[in-house]
């Protein structure tokens, strides 16, 4: 059984047991009284290079990344560095995540842009993110039939949540574009083998109409490439494990961010 498979089996035994303790009429009550959204995909319309810099305590690839940071200073920490974005890991059993680091940050950064990272298998998720703060939520493809696309795709933009559609591999992606997403996600690493390779953004950009922003994931460490997937069509950039890694996450951004912004200076001067 693959990673991606394990991860799909624990999160519906976990929102089987959440929503026996908390109907969901009872989320959907709530909807009504809740904060409205940002407008997610348009801090990526912005010049530059648009970080959406990952809280991640912890990760199947890697195991525990940085089990001692404190996820709204982590957060804090990446605003203040130059992050377009955050996204907050609340899958519990692989990631160490929790909703209530979603909550915080939201509590604490009213004005940032916040993904909600998990595997969103069932409405009854798309419901906790509304209300938990999140302006946006991941859908993979690779974990989903199409109907069950379909309906998680509408089911988020009725609640004026941007969905990022997840994919990896060219089938995917045409999937997601039948699918009329305008916000598309290229992760680098093989959800099933955990294998990274930053040439996958490359092939599949290659095959991706204008109008759809696109976001390059996974296996970005330096600041060429950033500037490589931004040649490349991307307009954002998922970091997460790289960054958290570090032990200081919002000075690795930073750095980053100037090493990119270098070398594009650099690129542009040999123009």
């Amino acid at each position: 059984m693959s990673v991606l498979a394990k991860i799909a089996g624990q999160t519906r035994l976990r929102v089987a047991r959440e929503q026996a303790q908390q109907p969901l009429a009872e989320l959907k009550a709530q909807i009504s009284t809740a904060r409205t959204p940002w407008d997610f995909k348009a801090v990526f319309a912005q010049p530059g290079f648009q970080v959406i810099a990952e809280v991640k305590l912890a990760s199947p690839s890697r195991g525990a990344i940085a089990p001692d940071l404190k996820p709204v200073d982590v957060a804090g920490d990446y605003l203040a560095s130059g992050a377009a974005a955050l996204s907050v890991l609340t899958e519990p059993d692989f990631f160490q995540g929790d909703l209530a680091y979603l909550r915080a940050i939201r509590t604490a950064f009213p004005q940032a842009r916040l993904l909600m990272k998990d595997f969103m298998l069932d409405p009854y998720q798309f419901y906790q993110a509304r209300l938990a703060g999140a302006d946006a939520i991941l859908l993979i493809v690779a974990m989903l039939e199409a109907a069950e696309l379909q309906a998680l795709y509408t089911l988020a933009l009725e609640l004026q949540l941007t969905p990022l559609v997840e994919v990896h591999t060219r089938e995917e992606l045409d999937i997601a574009l039948a699918l009329g997403a305008e916000l598309i996600g290229v992760n680098n690493r093989d959800l099933k083998t955990l294998t990274t390779r930053l040439e996958t953004s490359q092939e599949l950009a290659q095959h991706v109409p204008p109008g759809v922003t696109l976001i390059c994931e996974s296996g970005l460490s330096m600041g060429q490439d950033l500037c490589l997937a931004q040649a490349w069509g991307y307009r954002g950039f998922l970091i997460g494990s790289h960054l958290m890694a570090s032990g200081q996450p919002g000075a690795a951004l930073a750095a980053l961010l100037a090493q990119a912004e270098q070398k594009q200076q650099t690129d542009e001067r040999h123009d």
